[in-house]
């Protein structure tokens, strides 16, 4: 299978699906359009040189009042990634212990001979020498999280996210032992994160069956995936197991 190459409409014409999105690049590019045409000189030179000016902070924080002026609002990445994909976010309750992701496209499995129950895969982060063994706790909530910054992180957590963002976890982020999170890729900004924190990670997680407080194993010694393998569309599935 050969990776798709793609055009300037893909990377020009492109239009977000959310309405915040979309408003403030298309100011963008208007401001853009409108400096070039001021400049009157060849679009290289413009690049080069003046554009670098001719765009100001005061201009876009300009953009952004205007923006918000008629009404939108920004929203945490958490949310976004729960409209791209709501499949993947079904919340079973507001009890803690009730949460849990129940991904359709979830691979599952009979207990393995070391008592392992297959209960999802992601797209691995970092390839580590070892699983690793933890409690599955779904932190999905700036509550959850204030409790963890006043009470600290409970030992062991594997934390299963949807901020692929890594906004919401970021205060708490070093002290899990895992992370598991339900959307993004691993160019995402939550896997750059925990890569440098050396966390083991997967994104794009399908999950089923998983709740809070379970005890989970988390296959990091798979290969990572690349940017080779989103363009050509192979999957490099690391696997989530639900230990007795």
């Amino acid at each position: 299978m050969s990776a798709r190459l793609y055009t300037d409409t893909d990377k020009y014409a492109w239009q977000s699906e959310f309405p915040l999105v979309e408003a403030y690049n298309s100011a963008v590019k208007d401001l853009v359009r409108k400096r070039f045409a001021e400049f009157g000189g060849e679009w290289r030179d413009f690049v080069a040189g003046a554009g670098e000016t001719a765009i100001t902070k005061e201009d876009l924080l300009r953009i952004e009042q205007r923006v918000l002026d008629y009404g939108y609002r920004f929203e945490p990445s958490a949310i976004s990634s729960a409209a791209e994909r709501p499949q993947a976010y079904k919340d079973k309750g507001l009890n803690q212990a009730d949460f849990s992701f129940e991904h359709e496209q979830a691979p599952t499995a009979a207990p393995d001979a070391q008592g392992r129950e297959l209960r999802g895969a992601g797209d691995n982060v970092v390839t580590r020498t070892q699983t690793v063994v933890g409690i599955a706790r779904y932190v999905r909530t700036s509550d959850t999280v204030l409790k963890y910054l006043t009470e600290g992180v409970p030992a062991d957590t594997i934390a299963i996210v949807d901020d692929s963002g890594g906004t919401l976890t970021a205060p708490v982020l070093e002290q899990f032992k895992g992370v598991l999170c339900a959307g993004g890729t691993t160019r995402s900004h939550l896997a750059i994160l925990t890569r440098e924190y050396g966390i083991p990670c997967l994104m794009n997680v399908k999950l089923s069956g998983i709740k809070d407080g379970q005890r989970i194993e988390v296959e990091c010694t798979a290969r990572a995936k690349t940017g080779d393998d989103y363009a050509s569309g192979t999957e490099v599935p690391a696997r989530v197991w639900r230990l007795a």
